[in-house]
């Protein structure tokens, strides 16, 4: 069986709350942070766990760690004149954006300026747009220098909830630079500058592979409430469809939950497809695990791939096919777009996107006697 791909470390949930105390202010380099066994008996995990979390803080450029004293907050991020803010709802519960972020850090700590962490714990939306409009308010009040915000996605009042963001920030006059989506539905751009992947091409890339493996009736699967860049990907899928003759009507795009079985049943048993492309590896590990208890193979019954390449994607039951997302560069291009917009606040917004790099494994049956074309 395919393994969870909800299931977070235990230390994700202690850097949570510690970033969070840090970016009110309840630490300085005289207020010492917690120690391992406080952190121990506060959050009822292990010893190596509470010091893995300490680690991070310490490799995010945040704390020092002096031996026989504690943790303090670094004398440099206490005094700095920059200071930015993350709103990350995902941060956590998506793994594209732990690498991101970490970069971000690591590049705002070499310009000698501080980053503050704010992501989410919480798997449900809900929570997770009200902690995001949370720390919009609270980083206007702190009158931060900027802030990189990758907009809320998955539930039904996103739009409201990522216009409420930006529009605080617009106001303070915060400059923004939005991570691997936009605020705007398809095909509408803001005017905010965004770093990404060139989802369009991820999906005409990965649609063709299938095509080249001799697959005719291809599919597409999403969630409700997707971002933007889930209809960049399905644009892309829909182009490398027309351009070879295949079908790509209405009925070869699902949105659904691919964790119900009654909703994957329908799918399979009405589209008839050889493949589907899911909109990210989520997605695409949830319908695996439906398909083999529907007793439906991959890749032989029917083939799977989606996007991100995220960690679980090379262990699951089967390994999945997917696009690649260069996360670093993208951490790193943001700090220079934001150092540009604050140097030149009138400059038309930059638009970056990296080329994603496909990733071929098992569950497209490449390895499979080729289909004829």
């Amino acid at each position: 069986m395919a393994i969870s791909t909800t299931r977070l470390p235990k230390y994700h949930a202690i850097l949570e709350s510690l970033r969070e105390e840090i970016s009110k202010g309840a630490y300085d380099v005289n207020r010492r942070l917690p120690s391992e066994s406080e952190l121990v008996e506060r959050f009822g995990v292990s010893r190596p766990t509470a010091a893995r979390a300490l680690r991070e803080l310490q490799y995010e450029g945040l704390i020092d760690r002096r031996a026989g004293s504690g943790s303090y907050l670094r004398k440099e991020v206490h005094e700095q004149t920059r200071v930015f803010g993350l709103i990350v709802p995902a941060l956590g519960n998506t793994e594209i954006f732990d690498p991101i972020c970490a970069e971000i850090a690591r590049a705002v700590q070499a310009n000698r300026a501080a980053l503050l962490w704010g992501g989410s714990s919480h798997h449900d939306f809900a929570s997770q747009s009200k902690e995001a409009v949370e720390l919009c308010q609270r980083y206007v009040e702190q009158k931060v220098s900027g802030v990189f915000f990758a907009p809320v996605e998955l539930t039904g009042d996103r739009l409201a909830v990522n216009r409420l963001v930006v529009d605080a920030l617009e106001e303070a006059k915060i400059p923004l630079v939005l991570l691997d989506r936009d605020i705007s539905e398809f095909p509408r751009r803001s005017k905010f500058d965004l770093i990404g992947i060139d989802n369009f091409a991820a999906g005409y890339q990965l649609a063709q592979h299938l095509v080249n493996l001799g697959c005719k009736r291809i599919s597409f699967l999403a969630k409700p409430n997707s971002a933007q860049t889930i209809d960049l990907r399905i644009a892309g899928w829909r182009e490398a469809m027309i351009r070879t003759g295949l079908e790509c009507g209405p009925n070869r795009v699902r949105i659904g939950d691919p964790e119900d079985t009654a909703f994957v049943r329908t799918l399979v048993k009405a589209n008839d497809s050889e493949a589907v492309i899911c909109a990210n590896d989520f997605t695409a590990a949830a319908l695996m695990r439906s398909l083999l208890d529907l007793g439906v193979r991959v890749p032989q019954d029917i083939r799977l791939a989606g996007f991100d390449d995220l960690k679980y994607a090379t262990l699951l039951s089967v390994r999945l096919t997917t696009m690649h997302q260069p996360c670093r560069s993208i951490g790193a291009a943001a700090v220079q777009a934001m150092l540009r917009r604050i140097k030149d606040p009138q400059l038309p917004a930059q638009e970056i996107l990296f080329a994603a790099e496909l990733v071929v494994r098992e569950s497209c049956g490449a390895n499979l006697p080729q289909k004829r074309k």
